[in-house]
């Protein structure tokens, strides 16, 4: 009995990781229909976060039978605690991609990102992407060292950010208020994705340790 409820706990894990994977597909995605004006591939991210949904209420159901039926202790508590949160932290980070490539769609045939900006936005795309990759494959890994280095990239993201506001608060920003309106959305929802991706990270932490991370801070949606 124990064996097949270990079973299904390491199910709950790979799984996870399975949609770390397809969310970082979306975000690579959502910022190539942004960058590129890409209608189509716009409207697959946005569909594509109707499965992650799904995909975020079967592993909430199944973690809480296991709540349920198995009253887990310890490390096993943990890693069901954990993985509740994480695949919320998952779930949005699906909606900011969509986001993303609504506003890809929105501004379709025009891009919405300005010519100046465009080095900017193919970094945080990149970043965010690579950090959901780094959470996901630290989650299949459990390793301590890889969650922590999470931390630079998520220091990189913010920096990213601050000097996009730089540029949008210059008394030379020629785009306009609509222009400036989307930037600084789709700034702040790279900055979401990245913020997110870092908390996985801390809670895979928690989950090996026992212990949150000291002196960190824990996302808000």
């Amino acid at each position: 009995m124990r064996e097949l409820y270990r079973e299904q706990l390491d199910d709950v894990l790979l799984d996870l990781a399975q949609m770390a994977q397809e969310v970082s597909t979306a975000v690579r995605s959502a910022t190539t229909a942004l960058l590129e004006s890409d209608l189509h591939l716009a409207e697959q991210v946005i569909s594509a976060d109707d499965q992650l949904d799904l995909k975020q209420s079967d592993i909430e159901r199944r973690a809480f039978d296991l709540l349920a039926l198995q009253a887990p202790v310890a490390g096993e508590l943990r890693i069901i605690v954990a993985s509740l949160r994480m695949v919320a932290e998952l779930e949005r980070m699906g909606d900011l991609a969509a986001h993303i490539a609504k506003i890809a769609r929105l501004r379709y045939p025009e891009s919405a990102v300005p010519e100046t900006l465009r080095p900017s936005f193919v970094r945080m795309g990149d970043v965010a992407e690579k950090m959901v990759i780094a959470a996901g494959q630290t989650l299949h890994d459990r390793n301590v060292q890889s969650a922590e280095e999470l931390r630079d990239r998520d220091q990189e993201m913010d920096e990213l950010r601050r000097t996009q506001f730089r540029v949008l608060l210059g008394d030379d920003w020629p785009y306009g208020v609509e222009a400036a309106v989307d930037v600084a959305l789709l700034g702040r929802y790279y900055e979401r994705i990245a913020d997110h991706a870092a908390s996985m990270a801390r809670r895979i932490i928690y989950v090996v340790t026992g212990e949150f991370p000291e002196h960190e801070y824990w996302p808000q949606p």
